[in-house]
């Protein structure tokens, strides 16, 4: 066993037979606060040994070791009825199986949900897919480029006289991750073995706030604005006279009456709600353009600061884990020798903890085939 007895998920057993990338993500989040997690790969590897960047002292990818930290690895070939039976006791004995098959080929390996609930009526499956259990797109391939594609993001995302623009990251496969490991532990705490179906491209959705409900009502469609947003004035990125950028939002009435006195606005009726300085855009955006741009980062930031004007510089990741922030909160920490993001949340009483990275082929294969959860 490697459970902490503190940790807020000692004694929670987790199976994760998933790949690339949203439903590693999710056993992650419970490793990190203390389920042993059993990752199980297939003889031929898992696909993110080989994705990204070496580490060259390991020769294991970073995205490996990260997204597989606190887990004991093993591999099974479950088309082999010996494997087979090894990973149908593990299940036996488990709390949670997360998985990211396409429809229906759980079911062809012989892990069939029903089966494995008849079996172990507390088990909680978590399936991750592109598009969901059920509906005309289940058997299509699930990546984050298509969620990221379909749910509106990339169409308001970019310039305005730029076309549509996919985030530079894996962001679907982040949010997805997050959202599987909240439908778990919500399917834990119900007290009801289940099947949890969750997917990209919902997942997506979630974060897209009003926009389907004002198209449906209003016939509204937002456009590409680049950092702007279309209910709030100012928002967006300004360049400094140094060449640094600073990002700034005045999403709240008290922010904006702030920042419209720093411009020379105060008392012109226009710019006293946000009705007003919509329609005033551009002559806001304007200002704040030029009184920045007239402005080194110091002094802007020491004037923002000591007005409560919400803005910060826009960091490179060289200049994010320099931060004396980011580095006095230990965001960033080391682990086995490689660095990488800290927990996600910090508990005062049942802290989690990142155990090690993520491990070499089958390093823990031979006893958990022999012994199980022991």
């Amino acid at each position: 066993m490697t459970d902490d007895p503190v940790a807020p998920l000692a004694g929670l057993r987790v199976i994760d037979l998933s790949t690339v990338l949203a439903g590693p993500h999710a056993a992650r989040y419970l490793a990190d606060f203390g389920a042993d997690v059993i990752k199980i790969e297939s003889p031929r590897g898992d696909t993110m040994r080989g994705m990204g960047w070496y580490d060259e002292e390991d020769g294991m990818t970073y995205w490996w070791k990260y997204v597989n930290r606190g887990k004991r690895v093993a591999t099974l070939d479950l088309k082999d009825a010996d494997d087979l039976a090894v990973m149908r006791s593990l299940l036996s004995e488990a709390d949670v199986l997360v998985e990211n098959f396409r429809p229906g080929k759980l079911e062809a390996l012989g892990l069939a949900p029903d089966d494995l609930l008849e079996a172990n009526p507390g088990l909680v499956i978590l399936r991750v897919t592109g598009f969901g259990q059920t509906g005309p797109y289940k058997d299509r391939p699930g990546f984050a480029t298509l969620a990221e594609a379909m749910s509106g993001l990339a169409s308001i995302n970019g310039e305005a006289d730029g076309g549509p623009l996919l985030p530079p990251i894996a962001l679907t496969d982040e949010v997805t991750g997050l959202a599987g490991a909240f439908a778990t532990m919500v399917a834990l705490h119900s007290g009801v073995g289940q099947v949890v179906d969750i997917n990209l491209l919902e997942s997506m959705m979630q974060l897209m706030g009003p926009l389907a409900a004002v198209w449906i009502d209003q016939g509204y469609l937002q456009p590409r604005m680049g950092s702007q947003l279309p209910y709030t004035v100012p928002r967006g990125s300004y360049q400094a006279s140094d060449g640094q950028w600073i990002a700034l939002s005045a999403s709240s009435d008290s922010v904006a009456a702030r920042v419209m006195a720093l411009l020379g606005f105060e008392g012109d009726e226009r710019m006293t709600t946000f009705a007003g300085r919509i329609a005033n855009r551009d002559e806001v955006d304007g200002a704040l353009r030029s009184w920045i741009g007239a402005r080194d980062t110091d002094e802007i930031m020491r004037v923002f600061g000591e007005l409560h004007i919400a803005a910060a510089p826009i960091l490179d990741v060289a200049a994010l884990v320099a931060d004396p922030h980011v580095v006095e909160r230990e965001a960033i920490t080391e682990v086995d020798g490689t660095p990488m993001q800290n927990l996600v949340a910090r508990f005062s009483a049942t802290p989690g903890a990142i155990r090690w990275a993520g491990r070499g082929v089958d390093a823990d294969g031979e006893s958990i085939r022999r012994d199980g959860w022991q």
